[in-house]
């Protein structure tokens, strides 16, 4: 029994029981609570340890307690944690300060996570188009099959999975799709669109849907194109973003920069926080009380962010991430060459990766993830059967030839 537990004279069976008659049956939790964690290792309130390849789905960049988030976080705490966007306050206007110097952007808005972001993102493409550019025709959005943006409704519709609209049609109107890394399918789209498209919405990787890169030339192409249509390029990097591929961001692989981008998830560290990053001219969609959140920018996230990009920055750890992303790439890809009855292939850049399982009645995802959870490892499986690796920026060779060592066994297992 954990004497540190809010319940401790029960059990975790006893918990788990508790907790699904009370959740809403959204979710589908492995059957642990974590208690607590620190750097690439999470405790459950049995005391079982974890090696954290999943850091609650890219969101812990430094890991668990990083001594400078925790400071940072303590004492603003200590201080103001909430004044609302009716008043300044200096962390927000710090963090946006850092955003601008490393990003394309010129201006920022904050919100509470990825699908806020790109919420606002859509807004103000939107009355962008009826009020600066003077297009009012230009309504629709073009985003991308396969793709994931979040789960209100907007963001929802812009997500090009069927499984996601199941039971909540009809969808929001005004939303078109093409397929990722095809530069004729989004061709054809605009011009069936007859000029409506005013902006397209892309994942520069393809997170949620299975870990996809793009051919190589197809963002800069898509940027081309939506300069001689008079439509704004979004770029959602809410999973891509602050680091996880090796830089800041993911567009500047190929340099190709939009006129929108979100973030959200590793911004924060844990803390949750999302901001829609614009150029100066299309910032000015937006006027006063056109948009707004009340916890946007509130001080105390936006002070944990800003700890989180200076640690990054001053650790070092956009190359590490990148050295450390290689090394586990090669890892991944020695597994499918040894089990290739059972993997397909490993795909990603950076900290951002997947190993495709085979597609069977076997359902490996399923099988291999509980058990890896068993054996102290924590991962899981995206679109049924890739696993997806993005643990927190911090993570070492060494952690990574440990969650490998536990992966190859469980694979030959399975």
């Amino acid at each position: 029994m954990n004497i540190d537990s809010l319940f401790p004279d029960e059990t975790t069976g006893e918990l788990l029981a508790r907790a699904s008659s009370h959740y809403t049956p959204s979710y589908r939790q492995q059957p642990i609570f974590l208690t607590r964690g620190e750097g690439v290792w999470v405790w459950d309130r049995n005391g079982n340890r974890y090696l954290d390849m999943v850091a609650g789905i890219a969101v812990n960049s430094l890991g668990h307690a990083h001594p400078r988030l925790v400071q940072a976080i303590r004492e603003q705490s200590e201080k103001i944690i909430h004044c609302s966007s009716l008043y300044h306050n200096e962390p927000a206007l710090a963090l946006m300060d850092r955003l601008t110097d490393v990003s394309f952007a010129d201006r920022v808005f904050f919100g509470n996570s990825g699908a806020e972001a790109n919420e606002a993102a859509l807004k103000l493409a939107r009355r962008y188009q009826k009020t600066v550019a003077r297009q009012p025709d230009k309504t629709d959005f073009l985003s991308f099959n396969n793709s994931f943006h979040g789960r209100t409704y907007a963001t929802v519709t812009a997500t090009g999975q069927p499984k996601y609209h199941e039971g909540f049609e009809p969808m929001m109107p005004g939303f078109r799709y093409a397929d990722f890394g095809d530069l004729a399918s989004v061709e054809r789209a605009f011009e069936q669109a007859e000029g409506r498209i005013g902006a397209v919405l892309v994942e520069p990787i393809q997170c949620e849907g299975g870990l996809f890169l793009p051919p190589k030339g197809f963002l800069p192409a898509l940027r081309k194109l939506c300069t001689r249509h008079g439509a704004l390029l979004i770029f959602d990097e809410v999973q891509t973003g602050i680091g996880r591929t090796g830089e800041w961001f993911a567009y500047e692989i190929e340099a190709v920069t939009p006129d929108i981008m979100t973030l959200a998830k590793g911004l924060g560290g844990g803390v949750p926080i999302g901001a829609m990053l614009c150029s100066d001219e299309v910032a000015f969609g937006f006027g006063p009380a056109t948009h707004a959140s009340t916890f946007g920018g509130n001080p105390l996230a936006t002070r944990a962010a800003l700890e989180v990009m200076r640690t990054i920055a001053d650790d070092g750890l956009l190359d590490h991430a990148f050295e450390v992303g290689e090394y586990l790439g090669q890892g991944l890809q020695a597994l499918v060459d040894k089990h290739p009855g059972k993997c397909v292939e490993t795909r990603g850049v950076g900290l951002l990766r997947g190993l495709e399982l085979v597609a069977d009645e076997r359902n490996l995802g399923a099988t291999i993830v509980p058990e890896c959870r068993d054996q102290g490892l924590l991962t899981n499986a995206i679109a049924g059967k890739v696993l997806r690796f993005v643990p927190p920026l911090i993570v070492e060779k060494g952690h990574v030839d440990a969650a490998l060592e536990i992966l190859d066994r469980v694979i030959a297992e399975a």
